[in-house]
């Protein structure tokens, strides 16, 4: 792995001179920026540790006093609920500490906004929880891991950053967890917020926030919670409902989230079998498969959010389905109401 000697200036260090540098814990889970390729197989294996990643970036120790600690090592398309919930126990008891000041969490980018939104959910107090991740192995000579994770504890090293929940940092990019989606396969510039933009920046100067997110909310959890089965059903032309009616029949399914198109508009064969669902006592979640808007209560029939609610379905609001499942899995360790459940939604 290529070592990442960036020159910092005194002007990006966080402290004066004698004041003690912040405190800031990695916890690795994987992904690209801990991988090297093997060329001869074609293949990209997370193999680095977080001791690895944060040793190959020296200018770190200008910024904050890091540590590290391994909660996994996957391949993001291999995150599980499981794994959420050790990094959001890992991280409230990091927290809680007096000696620890925010945390920075590594992380492959397949399934990166949902993790982070599911932290945001569960993270306790107002310190930063950096998510950071990369578009290119660490093996590659202009991998942006290194880049990343420098930005990112420069973040969770920054007062401005308390009280905004989980935040996600790549290509000198800030944004909330909540809003963040993956937009490109390969492209380092790959994390936007596409409806209401980024937070702020880390550039080569300062880091800097610009707004603050207002739609935030916390769902207590522990090492005991139970995350129940949510599936995501997608809807497109001819959809005749069969997928649903098949999950329905099976042992274990807690709840569904429809993608649906436009405002949460379903086929006629896709509302009959939520309907049956529904009937069953499945809590659903409709959402949208369009990139940005939210979903509410607006057309006529019960293929439309307004009929869809009147079956009892809850209203996604703007969550992308992905993350609509998230809030969905959370929402059920604590109620299976449409109108408790709803009110999650809408907070």
């Amino acid at each position: 792995m290529t070592s990442f000697g960036v020159v910092i200036s005194m002007a990006l260090a966080p402290v004066l001179c004698g004041q003690q540098l912040p405190s800031v814990v990695v916890l690795a889970t994987g992904g690209t920026i801990a991988s090297r390729q093997n060329i001869t197989q074609g293949t990209s294996m997370p193999s680095l540790s977080g001791d690895q990643l944060v040793d190959a970036v020296p200018a770190l120790k200008k910024i904050a006093r890091v540590r590290t600690e391994q909660i996994a090592s996957v391949g993001s398309r291999d995150m599980t609920p499981a794994i959420w919930l050790r990094l959001a126990v890992r991280a409230n008891e990091l927290l809680a500490r007096p000696d620890v000041d925010g945390i920075v969490i590594t992380h492959g980018t397949d399934t990166l906004e949902e993790s982070a939104y599911f932290l945001d959910l569960t993270i306790a107090g107002s310190k930063p929880v950096i998510f950071v991740a990369s578009q290119r192995p660490a093996s590659d000579a202009d991998s942006d891991g290194p880049r990343n994770l420098l930005d990112a504890v420069r973040v969770a090293a920054s007062p401005e950053a308390a009280g905004k929940g989980v935040l996600v940092v790549l290509n000198g990019q800030i944004n909330a967890a909540r809003d963040v989606t993956k937009t490109h396969t390969s492209q380092v510039e790959t994390f936007r917020s596409l409806e209401f933009g980024e937070l702020g920046i880390a550039d080569s100067e300062t880091v800097r926030f610009y707004r603050s997110p207002l739609r935030r909310q916390t769902i207590p959890v522990n090492a005991q919670t139970q995350l129940g089965r949510v599936e995501i059903v997608y809807n497109y032309a001819g959809a005749d409902g069969r997928l649903i009616r098949a999950l329905i029949r099976e042992e274990g399914l807690a709840g569904l989230v429809v993608a649906g198109m436009g405002l949460g508009n379903v086929t006629a064969g896709m509302a009959d079998a939520i309907e049956e669902a529904r009937a069953k006592g499945v809590p659903v979640a409709i959402g949208t498969r369009v990139l940005s808007g939210r979903v509410f209560s607006l057309g006529d029939g019960k293929s439309s959010a307004i009929g869809l609610k009147k079956m009892g379905c809850v209203l996604a609001d703007n969550l992308n389905p992905q993350k609509a499942r998230v809030l969905l899995m959370l929402a059920l360790t604590k109620t299976r109401e449409p109108a408790a459940i709803q009110k999650y939604f809408d907070n």
